[in-house]
């Protein structure tokens, strides 16, 4: 019930609110004839940025200062009538896009009847003109999903010779991690250089991190536990060997438990205060580096780019094309082609092109196979997952930008082993084996990162404004243990979906 609760709430709340001196506009869209929601459609102003409705046609929009009620509001997608409403008017919380189609057979705009192969060509001949790669700074927000499933885990021939280490403390450890859990991280920044890796700057705005933190909390009892039936059982001077068939390592007590610290010892109690310090003094830094990283690393994949392993522009000969159809977006023409595979190649998918610049505005893409896989001595990884698209947008100097990208990457990995623990004591004689743990496991765990990026503005900036930029950032991620409305009020974002605004954990804790 809770799900067909707010998917009506959804639909029929128009949301338009003062929030200081910005109002916020949200709606859903849905196509006229069939009544589905029309995803990833542009939401835009005259004169400022625009937003992109989510995966289920949601959309929240917030308006500037700077607006005026007779100020127009577009919404347009591939395939549908551009809808245009004055900002005073809009009052509805559906908006019903109209289905607007061109015959393939009918030559309208172009003077000649292009192939498929020759779009593509036209496509490559003008990447370099046609897309904007200079210095920007880019008001974004990126959403992170990690979605985590347990597939199994198995064990077998079960043997310990410490009481307490026994199989029912193993189930009750294997029992204790969640079968499935749920990560999302959301930041709202501006985003200042080109596309090149080194050369990035950020400054966080806000963030959050929802997930169940119970499930840590549990794990973390057990570990803790775990390491107290290894303090009663293993000798102080003793080691441990770790062996799967003929692999293994050795781990020193040290190594295992940590050194004590002596509370009479000022100095070392200080040193510890110190790098405790110095631990979330860098943890601000690593959240707001990762986060370059990450949005970094999906801007490479951009079509255009030349290293990119999206490479069904940069190296079209490995793929065939096949042009579907004409469309509109907005005012534009779009030539629809269908590409898959040729031989070996990894993707399939469609571009929508534009026939006057001959841009890819969009691209669809799916993984037709494992991009990665390896078995080898009962360990094994399939990469069986990579899919996404990337939507564009013509500025003023018709240079296109990046609007929306969106990437989901999917991995199976596991082991099927022997595993042997056994306790070698350094200074007793003869025979220094103490203690033996061993047993067959057969484990095997899906991840999945689900990454979305929506950019609302961007604006060129010289070298000198770049390099006066200072990268202070201070700011970590709120902790949500639910999905809070309030939270990212005033503040232009990607509406969420069902899924997170539904989101709640086992039990809210605060940090």
């Amino acid at each position: 019930m809770k799900f067909y609760f707010t998917f009506f709430f959804v639909c029929c709340t128009l949301h338009f609110s003062a929030q200081g001196q910005s109002q916020t506009l949200s709606a859903k869209i849905l196509d006229s004839i069939s009544k589905e929601p029309i995803p990833f459609a542009t939401i835009q102003f005259a004169d400022e940025g625009g937003v992109i409705s989510n995966a289920e046609g949601s959309f929240s929009v917030l308006l500037q200062k700077k607006s005026a009620p007779t100020d127009s509001l577009f919404i347009s997608s591939m395939g549908f009538k551009t809808y245009a409403i004055s900002i005073e008017n809009f009052k509805d919380s559906i908006v019903l896009l109209a289905p607007q189609s061109i015959a393939l057979k009918n030559v309208i705009v172009t003077n000649k009847n292009y192939t498929a192969e020759e779009l593509i060509e036209l496509v490559e001949d003008n990447l370099e003109k046609n897309y904007n790669t200079s210095l920007t700074k880019k008001r974004l927000f990126f959403r992170d999903h990690y979605h985590q499933y347990i597939n199994r885990t198995n064990y077998s021939d079960f043997k310990s010779t410490i009481d307490a280490f026994d199989k029912q403390f193993v189930d009750n450890f294997i029992n204790s991690v969640p079968r499935s859990s749920d990560y999302y991280t959301e930041v709202l920044a501006d985003l200042s250089g080109n596309l090149s890796t080194d050369k990035q700057k950020i400054e966080l705005i806000k963030a959050s991190k929802m997930y169940d933190k119970n499930t840590e909390v549990d794990f973390d009892i057990l570990e803790k536990k775990l390491e107290q039936i290894l303090k009663e059982n293993v000798k102080p001077d003793s080691y441990l060997k770790i062996k799967s068939g003929l692999f293994g390592t050795k781990i020193d007590n040290d190594e295992l438990f940590g050194k004590e610290i002596d509370s009479s010892d000022v100095n070392a109690l200080n040193k510890k205060i110190e790098e405790e310090k110095k631990r979330k003094e860098n943890a601000k830094r690593y959240f707001a580096n990762s986060t370059k990283n990450q949005i970094s690393k999906l801007f490479q994949d951009l079509i255009f780019m030349e290293d990119t392993d999206l490479n069904f522009i940069t190296k079209s000969r490995k793929y065939n094309f096949t042009l579907k159809e004409l469309t509109y977006l907005g005012a534009d023409v779009v030539y629809v082609l269908n590409f898959e595979p040729k031989g070996g190649a990894d993707y399939k998918g469609t571009l929508y092109i534009n026939a006057d610049d001959f841009a890819v505005v969009r691209a669809d893409y799916e993984n037709v196979k494992p991009l990665k896989s390896f078995k080898l001595l009962g360990v094994f990884m399939n990469e069986y997952l990579e899919k996404g698209k990337m939507i564009f947008y013509k500025d003023a100097a018709n240079k296109y930008n990046l609007r929306y990208v969106e990437k989901e990457g999917g991995v199976l990995a596991g082991a099927k082993r022997p595993l042997k623990i056994i306790e070698f004591n350094k200074i007793v004689k003869g025979k220094n084996k103490q203690n033996e743990l061993s047993l067959d496991f057969d484990a095997a765990v899906t991840n999945v990162n689900k990454y979305e990026i929506v950019v609302f503005d961007t604006q060129e900036i010289n070298p000198g404004t770049f390099e006066a930029i200072q990268e202070n950032n201070k700011i970590t991620p709120t902790y949500l243990a639910r999905y809070d409305p309030e939270f990212w009020k005033g503040y232009s974002i990607m509406e969420p979906n069902t899924a997170i605004k539904t989101f709640t954990a086992t039990e809210e804790k605060t940090e």
